[in-house]
């Protein structure tokens, strides 16, 4: 479901919308595999496929914020695999100045359960369900997942998010006028997340910060053209697929001489660091803006 394959195709055949179909039929008929169900039963029971409580430490940084229309939408793979890298975006947020909140309990925007079922009545209702909850004026999606499921499956749903979608990415784009950034000397490499390059077709913003702070050292596939860096769902069923597109990514960094590879997504981040070559440093977004100011 990366989208690579639609984007090459010059037939105009869409090989997602069908894997999506497939997996919805198989979920309606009770053909599931095992290893699906459990996941889903995650998704139902703790609210993500992972099956994991909230970690302390994001809970205490959230409580410390107060009220305001402005949402920071952090999404399962953020909260329930990379905390301490959402409270890092939390600080980043801070650090524009924008009044901003973010939901102790946030809800589930249905990415977990479409892409494990598809558009099964259980996804339509979770979503449902939270946009009924999202009362904000602005949401910023942390997870370019979360920002495709709001900007498209909702729409395509005919569900009624009222809020204007943003993602991380192009919101810390636009207010780097409000951080006080000194310039390195750093090389970064981007890994461009393949929902915010090719669902969201957003490459720009990512450049722009990467700019701001350093020199920009692009891999050969990049933009549109990305490679899917991993997949923390995936990863549940089929670790030893995921672990090889994660070092392939690597090799793509080591051939363009990347000293820095910035990540946007906290699921590609997560796969990454697991696979990290000593030699070649590994940072989230507002990590290596965090490093500037």
């Amino acid at each position: 479901l990366c989208g690579a394959c639609v984007k090459e195709c010059v037939t105009g055949w869409d090989p997602e919308k069908f894997v999506k179909e497939a997996r919805k039929i198989a979920a309606l008929e009770g053909k599931l595999p095992a290893y699906i169900e459990k996941l889903i039963d995650n998704v139902e029971s703790k609210g993500n496929a992972y099956g994991k409580d909230k970690c302390a430490e994001l809970t205490k940084k959230i409580q410390s914020l107060g009220s305001a229309k402005t949402l920071l939408f952090l999404g399962n793979d953020a909260v329930y695999n990379t905390p301490d890298k959402a409270v890092k975006a939390i600080e980043l947020m801070e650090k524009t100045g924008v009044p901003f909140t973010v939901l102790e309990n946030e809800p589930d925007s249905g990415y977990d359960m479409n892409f494990l079922a598809g558009a099964v009545e259980e996804t339509r209702e979770i979503a449902e369900k939270t946009a009924k909850a999202l009362d904000f004026d602005t949401i910023i999606c942390y997870d370019s997942n979360d920002a495709s499921m709001f900007l498209r499956e909702y729409k395509e749903w005919g569900i009624d998010l009222k809020a204007k979608v943003v993602t991380f990415t192009s919101f810390i784009a636009d207010n780097l006028d409000k951080l006080n950034i000194k310039k390195s000397q750093d090389a970064l490499t981007i890994q461009d997340p393949p929902s915010l390059a090719r669902d969201l077709e957003e490459t720009e913003p990512l450049r722009k910060i990467v700019c701001a702070i350093g020199e920009n050292r692009e891999m050969l596939l990049n933009g549109k053209d990305t490679m899917l860096a991993g997949n923390l769902i995936m990863n549940e069923y089929m670790p030893d697929v995921m672990k090889t597109v994660a070092e392939d990514r690597w090799i793509n960094a080591r051939n363009m001489n990347a000293k820095t590879v910035v990540t946007a997504n906290p699921a590609e981040y997560a796969m990454l660091k697991n696979t990290k070559p000593e030699d070649i440093e590994l940072l989230t977004i507002e990590e290596a803006v965090l490093k500037c100011l």
